[in-house]
């Protein structure tokens, strides 16, 4: 029996070049095994989905104000968390309909909550996100601003930044990494040289990290097929 087909949802808020990267690395047989079968985009203008139309991958949007669960600058925070609640819980029965293997966050800009990672995690779904830093440091947005700003100030620890790939959990970019690479910073370097020099890593360790993760699924999954078959045919 051969290797089961690991079906990933990918997920992103902007243009969609790590998701494109991943589009590429399916054809091209770098992620062996895997299938992506659903693009999610939170952003109406988000280019992902543009990409999955042309790669023939169903997307979806969906949005949490949007899709009403608050209204536009709503400042109430009990209303903010209880919309998020349950968008992310919504969310999670949405991804949860596509019965995938695996998800990955591909520049997705909105921090889960356990109602959508409960769901998910109980399923036995993983969830790996992308984040442009090393583990512990600048966790959530303007990752890489923040790093270029410490180092231009003479703060950054060893002169270096990065990025990795790591599973989701609540507490924002604190999961477990599964793949870590570093970026030195360079004397005089813009803002957006360095987010190029990022960026460039980033396409190459989410697809890293995703095979990495696909091929241990689909081992789990092609040794639970073959103990299925071996208790049919005793």
């Amino acid at each position: 029996m051969s290797c089961s087909t690991v079906k990933l949802t990918v997920m992103c808020s902007a243009s969609g070049t790590n998701l494109q990267a991943l589009i590429d690395a399916v054809a091209a047989g770098s992620i062996p095994n895997a299938s992506i079968i659903k693009v999610v985009v939170n952003r109406k203008t988000a280019y992902a989905a543009k990409r999955a139309e042309q790669a023939g991958i169903p997307a979806e949007y969906f949005n949490l104000v949007n899709g009403r669960y608050h209204k536009a600058g709503e400042k109430d925070e009990a209303v903010l968390k209880t919309a998020r609640a349950k968008y992310d819980a919504d969310l999670a029965q949405r991804v949860l309909k596509d019965s995938p293997d695996m998800v990955v966050l591909a520049g997705w800009m909105h921090v889960f909550s356990e109602p959508f990672l409960k769901p998910l995690d109980a399923a036995g779904i993983p969830v790996i996100n992308l984040h442009p830093a090393l583990p512990g440091k600048y966790d959530g947005a303007n990752a890489i601003q923040r790093a270029h700003e410490d180092f231009q100030a003479g703060r950054l620890e060893n002169n270096k930044t990065g990025c990795m790939i790591h599973y989701v959990i609540a507490e924002v970019d604190r999961g477990e990494p599964i793949l870590v690479e570093e970026v030195e910073c360079r004397e005089g370097e813009t803002l957006e040289g360095l987010e190029n020099r990022i960026h460039a890593v980033e396409h190459r360790i989410i697809v890293k990290a995703t095979a990495q993760v696909a091929t241990r699924l689909a081992a789990t999954k092609t040794g639970r097929g073959r103990l299925e078959a071996k208790k049919r045919d005793n």
